[in-house]
């Protein structure tokens, strides 16, 4: 379980990281991540739509996706944040195939932000 600190609780919070984050998409998940103060916990966040699937098959999703999150906090503690929308094929992906997407796409997705330099608050 993720920590109230590790959480992208708002909608501004969450509609900012979509609209300015790096984009990456794999094939159970679409994962949009940026750079925030370096000193500041890294955040996630998570969309679960109902075209994911009725409430336990969705309530599933979002267990696997946290705990993908929670593993992640360990390599990167702090300075990003991330919004994970899970796609419908996610809905009958298997644990490991679920983290191996997250994992890519995290990556992928730090890596495309941190050529760009944009950081919260830059302006870019």
């Amino acid at each position: 379980m993720l920590s109230t600190a590790h959480r992208v609780r708002t909608a501004t919070d969450f509609s900012y990281t979509v609209r300015s984050g790096a984009r990456s998409g794999c094939r159970n998940l679409v994962l949009y991540a940026v750079g925030t103060d370096t000193d500041a916990p890294s955040r996630f966040g998570f969309i679960v739509s109902k075209n994911v699937g009725n409430a336990v098959t969705r309530n599933l999703v979002k267990r696997r996706l946290r705990e993908a999150a929670a593993s992640a906090l360990v390599q990167r503690p702090e300075g990003i944040d991330v919004v994970v929308r899970a796609l419908p094929p996610a809905a009958s992906a298997n644990w490991s195939d679920l983290r191996a997407d997250f994992e890519r796409c995290l990556a992928s997705s730090v890596k495309r932000f941190s050529k760009g330099g944009g950081r919260k608050g830059d302006g870019k």
